[in-house]
């Protein structure tokens, strides 16, 4: 196994970074302000518009599909390898393997390190339903453990605890798009011998000190699901690493067990990404960090906006540059305020109503004794409220005027 990456930067102890109003001049946000003092009756607000951001790249994306169709090499084809190349130096990574969705990444990452039955696989509490699965899909236990109450990502606090002689891996979860305290979990895997695997499929472009998520642990998972930050037009994924026998080893398993055509050296799967995604995703992923700086934008004028309103805001590591595939809030009274803002045109989302270990299909993970404060606590008060790349300041606005005016009623 090789060692984690070490681009991570020096510390900065992990405080909440603190609000930066320079995203928008005095005038434009008094302008704002007195809008969400005053929201309009109704207003069309989507939680996401994938129509505007294709419409940005239209032209690049169907000359892109069209090159495909002339060369008609629809599997594994030349912009497979193409995007695997763009998205590994995106990354700061070494190799990257395309695969057909967030779950397969996650999933063929613990084989490609020989984790299955009889082994342990500590990850966060509160994240998607996929984490949980990929780990039990490998014959292994998943392992909970709570995530911190300021930024929802697994506690490094807590990990000792929760290790065991089977323990064979670490999957913290960069939730929202804020990465997890990753100086901490590697020091705490490298002292127990552990596999680092980040779940990074809310995180495309992220940093963490300095360092791109994807090259802050032995392999991460990304999936491109057409929602994420960088998106297919159906589902997509893509395991990033700097250990060349790993990613030897994904490229066989992804493809039925086969490097060379008709030789199946292992018994492997068919998840392979398909050339039509790769090719749009290369597209797409020239604007990721613009599209990133824009949602960050988006996320701070919230911030700025619902600074007096009774609802906890997101707080940001100052570790980290979050990339908010998510804007999520917790708030009293959640049902009818998402009701409220319903009325109001105003779509929301919920990540996630139901925790892991409430899940009927993983009940059994809730250890006997054992609790989950903080993500119990979070599930009937968050709320996402709408997030996308070049969201119309009005469209905020009116979100955050339609949140204050629900309190001050």
């Amino acid at each position: 196994m090789t060692a984690v990456s070490s681009r991570i930067s020096g510390a900065t102890n992990g405080a909440v970074r603190p609000v930066d109003a320079s995203v928008i001049d005095d005038a434009s946000f008094a302008r704002l302000r007195a809008m969400a003092s005053l929201p309009a009756a109704t207003m069309d607000v989507p939680f996401v518009d994938l129509g505007a951001a294709h419409a940005a790249q239209r032209d690049q994306i169907d000359q892109a599909i069209a090159g495909v169709l002339e060369r008609s090499d629809f599997v594994l084809g030349a912009a497979v390898e193409a995007f695997e190349q763009a998205f590994a130096a995106f990354c700061d990574a070494k190799h990257a393997v395309g695969v057909d969705s967030g779950f397969s990444a996650l999933e063929l990452s613990l084989r490609a390190h020989d984790i299955g039955a009889g082994d342990e696989v500590i990850t966060a509490a509160n994240t998607f339903v996929a984490t949980v699965g990929a780990i039990d899909n490998v014959g292994a236990l998943p392992v909970l453990v709570d995530v911190r109450p300021d930024t929802y990502t697994l506690d490094p606090d807590r990990i000792e605890a929760a290790i065991t002689p089977a323990t064979r891996a670490i999957i913290p979860v960069h939730l929202y798009g804020q990465p997890a305290q990753m100086a901490a979990i590697n020091e705490i895997a490298a002292a127990h011998g552990l596999v680092v695997i980040e779940d990074a499929c809310q995180a495309h472009g992220a940093r963490y000190r300095g360092a791109r998520a994807g090259s802050l642990g032995h392999a991460a998972a990304f999936s491109f699901y057409p929602a994420k930050n960088l998106g297919a037009l159906g589902d997509g994924g893509m395991v990033v690493t700097d250990d060349p026998e790993i990613a030897r080893r994904l490229r066989s398993l992804r493809n039925l067990g086969s490097t060379t055509k008709y030789q199946h050296d292992v018994k492997g799967f068919n998840r392979r990404l398909d050339t039509l995604h790769a090719a749009v995703l290369s597209v797409k992923l020239t604007r990721l960090d613009a599209d990133n700086a824009s949602r960050r934008r988006t996320a701070r004028l919230y911030d700025m906006l619902l600074a007096d309103a009774p609802v906890q805001t997101p707080r940001t590591s100052r570790d980290v540059e979050h990339v908010h595939h998510l804007y999520v809030i917790q708030a009293d009274d959640r049902e009818r305020l998402r009701e409220h803002l319903s009325a109001a045109g105003i779509a929301t989302g919920i990540h996630y109503p139901i925790p892991i270990h409430r899940q009927p299909a993983y009940d059994a993970l809730a250890r006997a004794g054992e609790r989950y404060p903080v993500t119990d606590t979070a599930a009937p008060r968050i709320l996402s409220l709408p997030m996308y790349p070049g969201m119309p300041d009005a469209a905020v606005a009116h979100t955050a005027g339609w949140i204050i005016n629900f309190y001050s009623g």
